[in-house]
């Protein structure tokens, strides 16, 4: 897999952790459910181990997040 495929993931993971210190719990949950979708995608196409490996450490850093937007609307 490409490189710049895994940036671009990076990115997006960050612009969730940036909602959700802005305590935006909504909008960080919906862009979660569009870079859930993204890694699926990637998982579905991909064949090479250390892709296989990059993408479960983003599996397991997207269901953490998740534990925490849902910790943030248990504070709204």
């Amino acid at each position: 897999m490409e490189n710049d495929k895994f940036i671009e993931l990076n990115k997006n993971v960050q612009e969730i952790i940036d909602l959700i210190a802005a305590k935006n719990a909504k909008e960080a949950n919906n862009r979660l459910v569009e870079v859930s979708e993204q890694l699926d995608d990637f998982l579905d196409f991909s064949d090479d181990d250390e892709d296989l490996i990059e993408i479960s450490k983003y599996q397991v850093l997207l269901n953490q997040l998740y534990q925490k937007i849902i910790a943030l609307n248990g504070q709204a």
